[in-house]
């Protein structure tokens, strides 16, 4: 039976409906239907109509969401009342007529209306779309309908873009829409459960706090719901009913509730909870009978509830976790934000719980402080790791954390789990990230999670940009992340979320493999809150995914539908397998000598038996390389197998650039064979008589494949500076387990040319190749010679690396600085370990205006009796020529410049190509022709 109040006075109908009773005279049957819910507009859910199935005692209908949205063409709006029917797939069921009350059908804006009717009709053939003709200004533009039925996961658009007007187009004011069927999206199936909550009646026991839940199944965990309806909620004595929407989460086994107000008035005593699910009617019941108050009880104002039942056997025990957090000894290391920590388990996590309540410190979170706190849930099993922070209010909010040690109340000292940091959580410190996850291991904390770098672009519309703070969460496959604030962003653009830019942000958090959508929003602050959200990019290196996500769409209280936050499912998943990177931790001890920091950059090279990486800076937002500093920076970066050489090197910018280098270390996770981890059994034996020693023996040489932190040491104990030792600012380091390479020099002997204008006084770098690697591109700073490569001149350059083996080839080049144009003649290294000399021929320009236009040039070694041959003779180029393009490839490169205002550039552009086997290295690109409007320039 559908039941339905009047809606003509509207204010008047407010209708408290318990049960209605149908007689069928001709078949002599009674049939009762039992509601007890208001039908009213300002009361309950806010329905003045609703389907009752026969001796239902609860509601058993599936929930639609629709959304009507209004065009945003001139007088689009209307005053009438909508309504709407819904038709089944085959067409033969439908939901009867349905009035979308308390919608404002403005022009250009969303009405969301949360439909609930007692049959399963998605997908849907069609909707039927009217209104009553009735006020003042009664004609609409419809633009489209869109329904999502969270039972079976689709959303279906039914665009109308027509007038429902007497007066406009063909008149009609009730129309018939079809799906667009390339719009239908499949999303997050989820189920209806109602939710009864029974506040105690005692004195003060109710509240006008918002109230949040998150329930618990073998299968995950739901959303954060708030729980509101039209109806004051949570008095005293009162019963309070809700319908949720909960994804597949198997059998439930525990639920978090909490409000969010500490204040003298907000405190609420909770009796119970149920919660079934309405299809099924699976029911489980939450006993509770303690307050949620910052002046009672344990002053929490969160409770973790098990589930208890016909389905729960034995219901999970409720475990007091003993906190102690260690605030670090440094210089401004103490905070006065609000720190909050969430313990993640084998059976779920705690949520994010506010420190607030410490044992033994009145002022919490002090420079050296130990800060002790209690948290009570219900067991997560295992603690497996935690996340902490805090939420960066107040000034000098940063904060340095040493440790974190947890244990279970009762528990000894020894049974205590320590999760090691050692870190900021500082927006001008470190990384800038204010809350960290961390695992409780000694070694190489920073290996185990996963980066996440998030592009951000805000649409280029008016009005589109926002002055709120804005936060993401992800779902995945393997779970999901909290969510997390985008507070600090890479490009440093400063003024954040501005129109048509783009921000990028990285956050380091669990591994939750394959992400399936995406929650984004902002807090709604500030004067500009509105955002127009265009698209998110989310690239995760060590998976080798990139997911696009379009918006394109407002999170304003005053645009479109009205929400600050919006799920969002990928609309293209890019498998970049062969950028796949992985992390390295990278430590780096400056010595403890006079003047042996540096502020000037710091780059590393890393070189394995699989490759080599990129050259990387290394560097934070602290100020690191000072004496005797121990600095650590986790890096993504390609996997290169056993590492057997790094190169570290700093740009001699800035003052005081010389840097005495102690050490360096590198971690990285690998898989290897360990010890199985031995459980603990509590249950007491009941077998005595059993000989233990034997199956001791068996489980001790039991082993399995597990991560584990595998250390590469570098020691190095020089100076990297122009004016000490040998002046050289990069060096090559080996482990310090190598037994196979050693360092060389090499004798750099180069040839200018004996022609008019051959010599050159640009900066010019070279690199050589060997069957172990390369130098790396190295300047020739210091010649024999002050005045280097002029005409005619033999320059000597010594040139420090680990061996190379045999040479293959070399690439030198020019910056084009100064007088540049150059002519060499040829290079001739000299291996001073195996007393060879490798020749390498060029006899060409290094110019931009000279040959083929190029400033670099790979080389390729000759024979030494290919040197002795006569000038003269013809073959000898020719012979040069063909053997170094048997050795060599030619790309031609192709780029395009936009063509919005200024989109030119006067700057040198280089271009690094990567291959499966190396790479180009830096090329700087002089196109051959100029032109004031050139788009496309080419060369070779």
């Amino acid at each position: 039976v559908k039941v339905e109040a009047g809606n003509n006075y509207a204010h008047l109908c407010c209708l408290l409906l318990f049960q209605v009773i149908v007689d069928d005279l001709g078949n002599k049957a009674v049939y009762e239907f039992p509601i007890g819910r208001w039908f009213a507009i300002d009361e309950d859910d806010g329905k003045i109509q609703r389907d009752v199935l026969v001796g239902g005692s609860q509601p058993t209908g599936i929930v639609y969401n629709v959304q009507v949205v209004t065009g945003k063409i001139r007088g689009a709006g209307t005053n009438s009342k909508i309504h709407m029917i819904m038709h089944g797939s085959k067409g033969m069921k439908n939901s009867g007529k349905i009035f979308l009350e308390g919608g404002t059908f403005e022009r250009g804006l969303t009405d969301i209306f949360n439909v609930e009717i007692a049959a399963l009709l998605s997908p849907l053939s069609r909707v039927t779309i009217g209104h009553d003709n009735g006020g003042v200004s009664a004609g609409w533009y419809c633009d489209k309908v869109v329904i999502f039925c969270p039972f079976t996961g689709i959303e279906q658009t039914f665009p109308c873009s027509k007038w429902l007007d007497e007066d406009e187009a063909d008149g009609l004011i009730e129309r018939e829409l079809y799906e667009m069927v390339s719009l239908r999206q499949k999303r997050q199936k989820k189920h209806p459960w109602s939710l009864w909550i029974w506040t105690s009646d005692l004195p003060g026991a109710g509240t006008d706090a918002s109230v949040l839940l998150q329930i618990y199944g073998e299968k995950g965990k739901s959303d954060e719901m708030r729980l509101t309806n039209k109806t004051d909620n949570f008095e005293q004595g009162q019963l309070d009913k809700f319908m949720i929407e909960l994804p597949d989460l198997g059998k439930l086994f525990k639920l978090r509730i909490w409000h969010e107000k500490r204040n003298p008035f907000a405190g609420w005593h909770l009796s119970r909870m149920s919660i079934m699910k309405t299809l099924t009617k699976e029911t489980y019941k939450f006993p509770c009978e303690r307050w949620l108050d910052a002046n009672e009880d344990d002053n929490e104002v969160v409770r973790e509830l098990p589930a208890t039942g016909d389905l729960i056997p034995e219901p999970l025990p409720l475990i007091k976790y003993r906190i102690t957090v260690y605030t670090g000894s440094v210089s401004g290391g103490g905070t006065d934000a609000h720190v909050f920590l969430c313990l993640v388990g084998d059976q779920g996590n705690t949520g994010d719980r506010a420190l607030i309540n410490c044992k033994n410190n009145v002022n919490k979170f002090e420079k050296g402080n130990a800060d002790e706190f209690i948290i009570e849930a219900v067991s997560i099993g295992q603690v497996r790791r935690i996340r902490i922070g805090h939420d960066g209010h107040g000034g000098g909010c940063g904060w340095f954390v040493d440790k974190a040690v947890i244990r279970e109340e009762g528990q000894a000292e020894s049974q205590a789990v320590e999760f090691p940091c050692n870190r900021w959580f500082d927006h001008n410190e470190d990384d800038g990230q204010i809350v960290r996850e961390l695992v409780p291991f000694a070694d190489g904390q920073r290996l185990y999670n996963v980066s996440y770098h998030i592009a951000v672009k805000t649409g280029n519309v008016s009005g589109g940009s926002s002055d709120s703070k804005v936060f993401v969460k992800f779902y995945g496959e393997k779970g999901d992340t909290s969510r997390m604030m985008l507070v600090v962003s890479d490009n440093n653009l400063r003024n954040y979320f501005e129109a048509g830019r783009v921000d990028v942000f990285t956050v380091d958090t669990a591994d939750i493999g394959q992400i399936n959508r995406l929650l984004i929003g902002h807090s709604n602050e500030g004067m500009r809150a509105g955002w127009f959200l265009d698209s998110v990019q989310i690239m995760v290196p060590n998976h080798g995914k990139h997911y696009m996500f379009p918006s394109h769409r407002w999170l304003c209280r005053d645009e479109a539908d009205g929400k600050t936050e919006v799920e969002i499912y990928p609309s293209e998943i890019l498998d970049v397998e062969q950028c796949k990177l992985i992390n390295y931790e990278i430590t780096v001890l400056t010595g403890d000598v006079f003047a042996g920091g540096t502020n000037a950059n710091v780059f590393i090279q890393i070189y394995g038996d699989q490759g080599k990486t990129e050259v990387l800076q290394i560097a934070s937002r602290s100020n690191n390389y000072e004496r005797a500093a121990t600095d650590i920076f986790k890096i993504e970066a390609k996997e290169v197998g056993k590492i057997f050489k790094i190169r570290i090197s700093n740009d001699d910018s800035g003052v005081g650039a010389g840097w005495y280098l102690e050490r360096v270390e590198i971690k990285r996770l690998i898989m290897a064979m360990v010890p199985k981890e031995k459980k603990e059994d509590k249950k007491k034996k009941k077998n005595k008589k059993k000989k233990s020693e034997e199956d001791e023996d068996e489980e001790g040489g039991e082993e399995e494949m597990r991560e584990v932190v595998l250390t590469y040491s570098f020691p190095c104990d020089r100076w990297l500076a122009s004016d000490e030792e040998d002046g050289e600012m990069v060096v090559e380091l080996l482990p310090e387990d190598n037994e196979e390479l050693e360092e060389n020099t090499y004798e750099v002997h180069i040839f200018t040319g004996n022609m008019m204008g051959a010599g050159s006084d640009a900066n010019v770098f070279i690199n050589f190749y060997g069957e172990n690697g390369d130098t790396g591109e190295r300047p020739l700073r210091k010649s024999n010679h002050l005045n280097k490569f002029e005409r005619g001149q033999e320059d000597t350059f010594s040139i420090t690396a680990v061996e190379l083996g045999p040479l293959k080839k070399l690439r030198i080049r020019h910056d084009n600085s100064h007088q540049s144009a150059w002519y060499l003649d040829r290079v001739e290294i000299v291996d001073t370990k195996d007393d060879t000399t490798y020749y390498f021929p060029c006899n060409r320009w290094l110019a931009v205006d000279e040959d083929d236009g190029q400033i670099a040039r790979e080389l390729v070694p000759v024979d030494e009796a290919f040197m002795r041959k006569d000038e003269d003779e013809e073959e000898s180029g020719a012979t040069l020529g063909l053997e170094q393009k048997a050795m060599s490839t030619t790309y031609t490169l192709r780029i395009k410049t936009g063509e919005k205002k200024h989109a030119g550039t006067d700057a040198n552009i280089f271009a690094i190509l990567y291959g499966e086997n190396d790479d180009t290295a830096l090329n700087v690109t002089e196109s051959p022709s100029e032109c004031d409007h050139t788009l496309s320039d080419s060369w070779v």
